[in-house]
């Protein structure tokens, strides 16, 4: 069976990680959240499946690569062009890219399945593909019902008894709202669906084809269904995914490495003196990195491979990316440090390196950091107890 994966977009609330990382490529504990995708589709039988990509393509297309490894069979369709020799994302829309693919080659010949790359699910894609079935569906949206008062945060789709889509609301006030069920991002369509999608231009599943399907009157319906979903279009759902998994919150997505203790888990050669610091779960530090003496780790935190956390260094509810070193006496309390930046759970960011405050944070790679025969303390001088948060 067939599928997409829609992987085009820029991810602009997830910055200033996709920055560098395209959002589909955004680990959930050293994860990319589309290869659970990858993995949910091939486990409910579609093995065939067509990417779109534009913003950082070649970071989701050298880590894929054709599926094998995967157990799938993977094609990707990119939108945009090179200037200057250099590769420019230029996306053509949800619905844009499923026509562009179409008008290459008919790929969606039968029923397809279409999701999001930015959200870990464990739905049961194939009750939801028999619902559609069953009702003569040209297209199904997959709903999640939430708490009422949750809605102002979510596209809400209205339905009858039936299950007929009669319109959406965008992000309604709680008041306003007609419905308490909400459009997850994944899609289940009959081929017939691309003939309502023009060829050659900007065109979005739900801002365009969507109401176009309600005006015609077409066999456009909603199914809510309970399953696990787990956001990650912006910095706080990232941040809110983290710390799930690692509470053991999130069904099928287990905690790597191994637990040295209670709540506590480790990648490969993490150095580290366990009697001289005070670690408390649930926590996952990365492999090959190293803790000093008198640091404080409170869970859930995750920290990434190659870190350097120095003496009397605190990371609390916090979540630390790959070569990150932090100095001694940093306190950092909800926050998530990528690269240059540190960002608050709000997704508020400062640029430590343009805020001169990047002798608190740096990449651990920088010449001198990782010396093992000069104390780190001679190396910069850090002010007792500073802090960031």
């Amino acid at each position: 069976m067939k599928a997409m994966i829609l992987a085009a977009g820029k991810g602009t609330r997830v910055r200033p990680i996709t920055y560098t990382t395209p959002k589909p490529m955004i680990p959930i504990l050293q994860k990319p959240v589309m290869e659970f995708l990858v993995e949910l589709l091939r486990h409910h039988g579609f093995d065939q499946i067509m990417v779109n990509v534009s913003h950082l393509a070649e970071e989701i297309e050298n880590y894929f690569r054709d599926g094998q490894r995967f157990g799938v069979e993977i094609a990707y369709s990119f939108e945009g062009r090179i200037e200057n020799g250099q590769l420019v994302g230029e996306a053509i829309g949800s619905a844009g890219g499923m026509r562009r693919i179409q008008d290459f080659s008919p790929f969606f010949d039968d029923t397809f399945v279409v999701l999001c790359g930015d959200a870990l699910i464990d739905l049961d894609l194939t009750a939801a593909l028999e619902w559609h079935r069953k009702k003569g569906a040209i297209a199904t949206v997959v709903m999640k019902t939430v708490d009422p008062s949750e809605v102002s945060s979510y596209g809400v789709v209205v339905t009858d008894e039936d299950g007929r889509i009669k319109a959406f609301q965008e992000k309604p006030e709680v008041e306003a709202a007609l419905s308490n069920n909400i459009n997850t991002g994944i899609y289940i369509f009959e081929p017939e669906v691309l003939d309502y999608i023009p060829s050659g231009c900007m065109f979005d599943i739900g801002g365009d084809l969507f109401p176009k399907l309600v005006e015609m009157g077409a066999p456009f319906y909603g199914i809510p269904m309970e399953f696990q979903w787990v956001d990650i279009g912006r910095v706080p759902d990232y941040w809110h995914a983290i710390r799930s998994v690692l509470l053991g919150e999130v069904k099928n997505v287990s905690i790597p490495g191994r637990e040295v203790a209670p709540g506590i888990y480790t990648g490969l050669n993490v150095s580290v003196n366990w009697d001289k610091v005070d670690i408390q779960g649930p926590v996952y530090i990365g492999g090959m990195t190293r803790i000093e003496d008198g640091a404080r780790i409170i869970g859930p935190s995750m920290i990434g491979p190659n870190c350097y956390i120095c003496g009397g260094a605190t990371v609390d509810n916090s979540v630390i990316f790959e070569y990150s070193r932090l100095g001694a006496n940093v306190r950092l309390v909800d926050k998530l440090v990528f690269g240059r930046y540190c960002v608050d759970k709000t997704g508020a960011a400062i640029d430590v390196r343009a805020a001169a405050l990047d002798w608190l944070i740096t990449d651990a790679r920088q010449d001198g950091w990782n010396s093992l025969d000069v104390p780190l303390e001679e190396m910069v001088p850090t002010p007792e107890g500073s802090a960031v948060g």
